[in-house]
């Protein structure tokens, strides 16, 4: 009595699932404000190859300018030296090391090699903060080398997918974001279908050395921002598609609200020097991931399937997987659209920089960091 409904309902999560793989260009078109502001610029971006790894998630810029720094699948953190127009390793967040280097899927690996995702230099003392997904949040000093924990959990709770960070350059603060408690990287698709509302921004107070948890039971946070004043912060919620403002001071202070609703699922978020933000979105959101987001029933329900479910996703995008890059203003309006149409090397975008006149985009997956010249 009880295998007739559930081996339906298996049915129809599977037909579901086939749905979204095929007709997945029929709801990935740009709404009418989206396409006012769309620019194809990426298509005319120039690549930075990277040697036996892949995945410059994030990029940072050293307090004398040199870089940009980048962490890769295999856990190091390498080093863009521009006059030998090559790439330098800078350090490792993992002492593990045997296995990590070399073409092989770091997929498997990176739990125990390490990888590094958002970075931020502190620009008073040179040190470099890393959050890496599995080891938490490190740093290392301005000679590189292998990186030292500082946090590891909060409030007695591990650190289970450290994501993103910036820092507080006026006390040294640093802000950072845990995806999840209950699921690491590697699951990242099964935390997104269950429905999982488990991650936390919190604070590390590298003076008394206390981690903080400003907000919690979140929805995949994961890039943040310190606004140009320092009175608010932006986090990410990728599951959501929006941005999230944390008042930090004023009298708001230890409140939030929605800064953006956006069209696609956001990964880093970088201010530039006019305080506005750069977001780098994964892929757009369609209507069928609407509908299993909606209904977290579903995506358990395909969770059990006998399927590989990070492959059939995977699947999904490259069937339509421009790329995406929005720069919105300080109140969070659209100011810019970057997209890479029909060009599957800007799948996955995890981050747009803006340094000195040229954007540096990343991507989670990719052999190479974009670099383009405005």
């Amino acid at each position: 009595m009880t295998s007739k409904p559930y081996f339906t309902a298996t049915i129809a999560v599977l037909i579901s699932a086939l749905i979204a793989v095929n007709l997945i260009a029929l709801f990935s078109q740009p709404s009418n404000t989206e396409k006012s502001f769309s620019d194809n610029k990426l298509r005319h971006a120039g690549v930075v190859p990277i040697v036996s790894a892949v995945g410059p998630e994030s990029f940072a810029f050293d307090p004398l300018g040199g870089g940009p720094y980048t962490g890769v699948s295999d856990g190091r953190i390498i080093k863009w030296e521009q006059n030998e127009r090559r790439w330098i390793d800078f350090a490792v967040t993992s002492p593990e090391r045997d296995g990590c280097e070399g073409w092989h899927d770091h997929n498997e690996t990176e739990h125990i090699c390490g990888r590094p995702l958002g970075l931020r230099f502190n620009e008073t003392t040179g040190d470099l903060y890393i959050a890496d997904a599995y080891m938490g949040l490190l740093v290392v000093g301005p000679n590189g080398g292998l990186a030292t924990r500082v946090a590891t959990q909060a409030q007695g709770i591990p650190l289970g997918f450290t994501n993103g960070l910036d820092i507080d350059q006026r006390s040294g603060a640093v802000y950072f974001s845990d995806s999840s408690s209950r699921y690491q990287r590697r699951n990242y698709i099964s935390m997104i279908l269950s429905g999982d509302q488990t991650g936390r921004l919190m604070k590390y107070d590298p003076e008394s050395k206390q981690v903080t948890v400003l907000l919690d039971n979140l929805s995949f946070p994961n890039g943040v921002a310190l606004s140009k004043d320092g009175n608010f912060i932006l986090l990410a919620e990728t599951t959501k598609c929006r941005i999230l403002k944390y008042w930090l001071e004023t009298t708001k202070a230890g409140t939030f609200e929605v800064f953006a609703e956006l069209p696609g699922f956001p990964d880093n978020i970088k201010r530039n020097t006019k305080g506005e933000y750069w977001v780098g979105l994964h892929s757009r959101r369609k209507k069928i991931t609407e509908w299993f987001l909606s209904y977290p029933w579903m995506g358990n329900a395909l969770l059990k399937l006998p399927i590989n479910t990070k492959k059939l996703l995977s699947l999904s995008a490259k069937w339509k997987g421009d790329g995406l890059g929005m720069r919105l203003s300080e109140r969070g309006e659209v100011l810019e659209v970057l997209e890479g149409k029909s060009d599957h090397r800007w799948l996955a975008t995890s981050e747009v920089e803006e340094r000195n006149g040229k954007l540096w985009i990343g991507s989670v997956n990719m052999p190479f960091a974009g670099l383009y010249k405005m």
